[in-house]
């Protein structure tokens, strides 16, 4: 950015401003790489390798998406053999959501892809800088109440 383009200084001088440019910029990566059933695909896929079988609720709370979202998700990942999708038998109204082998590989495929977008969004950083970001950010996260995606 050069000086004759920049935004001012009250602005720059913002955490707040400067977040939401950067969240911006990295929306803008990561949808030239990866289409939004993509990234959708990548958080489900994320939550079951992280946290084991989920039911579609727990994933939708987890994300913060919406009931119906997380079907259409789960449908296409079980279409394309990516999860394996069962009754509760504790519960029937529940479905409980596992991810398969294929499933995980794919998810492996697509932290490849967003750690590219990684790469070029923090690219100005060096490794323990990027660390030491991504803690700051965590610990602001944490510092508030999850809000709906």
């Amino acid at each position: 950015m050069t000086d004759d383009v920049r935004p001012p200084a009250l602005l720059r001088a913002l955490a707040s401003w400067q977040a939401s440019r950067v969240a911006t910029v990295g929306a803008r990566l990561t949808g030239a790489r990866m289409p939004l059933e993509t990234r959708s695909d990548f958080a489900v896929l994320a939550a079951l390798a992280e946290y084991g079988s989920l039911s579609q609720a727990e994933i939708g709370r987890r994300l913060g998406l919406d009931r119906n979202n997380v079907n259409g998700i789960v449908t296409r990942l079980e279409h394309d053999n990516r999860i394996e999708r069962s009754v509760d038998p504790a519960d029937r109204r529940r479905n409980i959501v596992v991810a398969t082998a294929a499933g995980l590989a794919y998810l492996g495929e697509l932290e490849a892809t967003a750690a590219e977008v990684q790469d070029e969004l923090l690219a100005a950083l060096d490794g323990t800088e990027r660390e030491q970001l991504r803690q700051l950010l965590e610990k602001v996260l944490l510092s508030h109440p999850a809000q709906p995606a």
